[in-house]
């Protein structure tokens, strides 16, 4: 497996059961590796800004990834800048099968607000990717342009109101309320 474009690792065994903050932030060359791998035209600027910390359950994660970037209009290719501040709240598991740390044994049970849960690979988690994918999962999956309707509408391409074929029953619907 290739080791990610960004990656913060947090190693297990320096993760307690207090809270602690942890900031995080791309450099150049970490976000031009990252705007190439989800498509984007540029990665101005990828941070997170987390708070970790060892549960009976694994490791909580919370707190906030805000990015700027730059997506092309999926009709047009214009460039089009996009803000990214987004909230996470993940929880870091032991893989099914292996054991937890000693003195992690009780079984649990997530709470009402059931969180999204990662497996843990190796001796940490990784705050980088874990920031990577919270952006490229906020990111408009099909950005447009402002000019983007027009530019559908010279090549023939119409819309889905357009599209719906005509009610075969409308006459009918007239003819049922005149008795």
């Amino acid at each position: 497996m290739t080791a990610p474009e960004f990656s913060r690792i947090e190693r297990l065994d320096a993760i307690g059961s207090d809270p602690r903050d942890v900031s995080i932030s791309a450099r150049e060359g970490e976000r031009a590796a990252l705007a190439k791998r989800f498509g984007l035209l540029a990665l101005d600027r990828l941070e997170g800004r987390f708070t970790v910390r060892q549960e009976a359950a694994g490791v909580a994660v919370r707190g906030r990834v805000t990015a700027t970037v730059t997506q092309a209009c999926s009709v047009t290719g214009d460039p089009i800048p996009a803000q990214v501040d987004e909230p996470v709240e993940l929880r870091f598991v032991h893989p099914a099968g292996t054991r937890a740390p000693a003195g992690d044994e009780d079984e649990y049970e997530l709470a009402g607000e059931e969180i999204d849960t990662v497996e843990i690979e190796g001796g940490g988690i990784d705050l980088g990717e874990t920031a990577a994918e919270t952006m490229a999962l906020a990111l408009d999956p099909f950005p447009r342009a402002p000019r983007a309707a027009e530019v559908l509408r010279e090549a023939g391409v119409i819309s889905e109101e357009e599209a719906r074929p005509a009610n075969p029953f409308a006459a009918l619907k007239g003819k049922l309320g005149s008795d």
